[in-house]
């Protein structure tokens, strides 16, 4: 027996009747040959961790714009918190924590420059729309490793293009919206839990809002403090899905209904304020250009040529952009745009 089929069999008796076995995995979309120390899961995970989109993480915004403090979060650090918190509610309710982890890592590879700025001029640009859950998927799919891809397994692949939310429900209604697996919804659940947490205790930080400001009812249900809030959150998640016998991963009612009033106070007075607001418009100008740029004649010169087999130029446009961090976009731009000082010698 090898490790890989000893962890396997270790899965099967301890994990729960609901819980998603390596063994029992959709597969790929290329076969591969099993690893002799590794589930297909952990392979994922380390294929993930691996990757040049994830070290990129590290220099892309999650809602200040170049932050000058050394605490602000990043979209890494975020992808960090969701990975902690999903493999928190995953072990206590005896779910596979490989594969939750490798969807928590790997659910925001296709984030902008730029955070949600970068989005939306990608959605408004680019003639196929743009989603950065959309383009995680591609991101593992196509992109990574010279247009190979990761060849991740269905589980992951799944958890990553349905973890997004918006605005929208925690868990969505509609039976095709919601991960196959409830690790993919353990990951859903735990990327709104860390959110909202983080980038209110940035905003904090920043000094956009005060603790005052935060409505008393939503301390009331899930706490005051940064660290009692999520314990609450991971709490509440844990024993609403074993009340509702593993039907779904969710919160009660109650919590859930503090978490869409903090995520909408967060909307209001940080994500759409004005000071951020007005950095944004800056950081959207500079995608546009960047864009424009790239689909004329010289654009060449900077986003190479199209692969055979892609439409269009909008799409190499679209995933170069996509794909940049923010200190990235915006030496690129200085260099197409904005006179170099002469070397005299």
């Amino acid at each position: 027996m090898t490790i890989r089929e000893h962890t396997e069999e270790i899965e099967e008796r301890t994990l729960h009747p609901r819980a998603c076995r390596s063994v029992r995995t959709r597969g790929r979309l290329r076969p591969l040959r099993e690893d002799d120390l590794r589930t297909c899961f952990q392979r994922d995970r380390d294929r993930i961790i691996h990757s040049k989109a994830f070290r990129r993480l590290k220099h892309k915004t999650q809602v200040f714009l170049a932050p000058k403090g050394d605490h602000y979060r990043t979209r890494l650090t975020h992808v960090l918190e969701v990975s902690q918190i999903a493999r928190t509610i995953a072990r206590a309710l005896r779910l596979n924590e490989d594969l939750t982890e490798a969807i928590a890592l790997g659910h925001d590879l296709g984030h902008t420059p730029f955070g949600h700025a970068g989005e939306a001029v990608l959605k408004e640009i680019h003639p196929g729309g743009f989603d950065h859950f959309e383009q995680s998927l591609r991101v593992v799919d196509v992109l990574e490793r010279g247009g190979q891809g990761l060849n991740l397994t269905h589980e992951v692949r799944d958890g990553i293009v349905k973890h997004s939310k918006g605005k929208g429900l925690i868990m969505p209604e509609k039976v095709e919206e919601m991960p196959v697996t409830l690790e993919g919804m353990v990951v859903r659940v735990s990327d709104v839990i860390a959110y909202v947490n983080h980038d209110l205790d940035d905003a904090l930080r920043a000094g956009i809002i005060r603790k005052a400001d935060i409505p008393g009812e939503i301390a009331k249900v899930i706490g005051s403090r940064y660290g009692r809030r999520i314990d609450t959150m991971v709490r509440d998640a844990v024993g609403t899905t074993i009340g509702a016998g593993y039907g779904r991963v969710g919160m009660s009612d109650e919590t859930v209904e503090a978490v869409y009033r903090l995520r909408d106070f967060l909307f209001d007075r940080v994500y759409e304020s004005e000071g951020i607001r007005a950095e944004f418009q800056k950081a959207k100008g500079i995608l546009r250009a960047l864009y424009e740029y790239g689909l004329s004649d010289a654009g060449g010169d900077v986003y190479g040529d199209v692969p055979s087999g892609e439409a269009d130029r909008h799409r190499l446009v679209c995933d170069s952009i996509a794909g940049m961090t923010d200190r990235f976009a915006l030496m690129t731009y200085e260099r197409l745009f904005l006179p170099q000082q002469w070397s005299v010698l």
